[in-house]
């Protein structure tokens, strides 16, 4: 009789739209619940570059079973020069994050970070020469006044907080245009271990200039943070390996309501109607970007095949 073979998360399909949606949506309410175990590990006295240095310590720790399974195989890559230019923009994207909870609402934080796409795709023209028609700059003009809704300069106190929201939605634009090139070589696990192993020592310097030992209260969400991490980037690449890759991203806007709830029962924040408004706004016209990328990439791909096969 032959050993039943138990498989992690049977009631989720392999592949296909339900998949991927279920997959995204898991991972949101894991990175809405990282925000909030970032603000109790910065409540619990934990500087912004510490918490930084700790999560990627712990997400080395939690991946290492990764160079165990793949041997030394897993730290080489043609492309370390590239990795390296990556590595320093998500660690100034990831201090700028978490200095931004540290100082505002985290549904503000997660709201603006909707920026992230429309940011992508400029960062897609200025570095890879990509040609944008009437119908995309229209959508990143679109993208930007769901900012101005949220930020609403003048109206609004615009601080500390807000500047490093946006500053971490414009490099998240430019480390997805840095991972496209990457995945043209590496496979994705190869790309997050790589990552967050350069990013560990890294972050430990700036790190030191503030560091004060974690306390007893600051172990919960310092381990929560770690956790959530891991498991909410497995997911998503799950989620985008299961399903196109614009219908994944509509459903990344269920992060801002998770966000929102959790920060709501942890610590009593809430966000006014204007960011849910430009949130909306915002997201609309990252949807219709990534939209309309994965037409283009289909019909070029038909074309290329078309090609291929008259030449046959």
């Amino acid at each position: 009789m032959p050993t039943p073979v138990w498989k992690p998360l049977a009631l989720v399909p392999a592949s296909g739209p339900v998949a991927g949606v279920v997959w995204v949506t898991i991972s949101m309410a894991l990175f809405g619940a990282l925000a909030a175990f970032a603000r109790g590990a910065m409540n619990a006295g934990l500087h912004p570059f510490e918490v930084v240095f700790l999560r990627n310590l712990l997400a080395t720790l939690m991946l290492s079973p990764l160079l165990l399974w793949r041997g030394a195989s897993l730290l080489r890559s043609s492309q370390l020069s590239l990795y390296g230019l990556r590595v320093l923009v998500s660690l100034l994207s990831m201090q700028a994050w978490f200095y931004a909870l540290a100082l505002i609402p985290i549904g503000e934080v997660t709201a603006i970070s909707f920026l992230a796409p429309v940011f992508g795709t400029l960062g897609a023209i200025l570095l890879l020469g990509e040609r944008v028609r009437l119908r995309r700059w229209t959508a990143i003009m679109v993208g930007f006044l769901g900012a101005m809704v949220i930020l609403r300069p003048g109206m609004a106190p615009l601080g500390i907080g807000q500047l490093c929201a946006v500053f971490n939605a414009m490099s998240i634009g430019i480390v997805a245009v840095m991972i496209k090139q990457l995945t043209t070589v590496d496979d994705p696990d190869k790309i997050v271990f790589l990552t967050n192993l350069m990013l560990t020592p890294l972050s430990l310097a700036p790190a030191l200039l503030v560091w004060t030992w974690p306390t007893l209260d600051a172990l919960l969400p310092v381990l929560g943070l770690g956790l959530t991490a891991v498991l909410g980037h497995v997911a998503l690449v799950r989620g985008y390996a299961a399903t196109d890759a614009s219908l994944a991203m509509t459903f990344e806007f269920s992060r801002l309501p998770f966000s929102v709830a959790i920060a709501y029962f942890a610590f009593g924040e809430t966000i006014d109607r204007w960011t849910w408004v430009g949130a909306a706004i915002i997201f609309a016209s990252a949807v219709y970007i990534t939209r309309r990328e994965a037409r283009l990439a289909a019909t070029r791909r038909a074309a290329a095949g078309s090609s291929s096969r008259g030449q046959a």
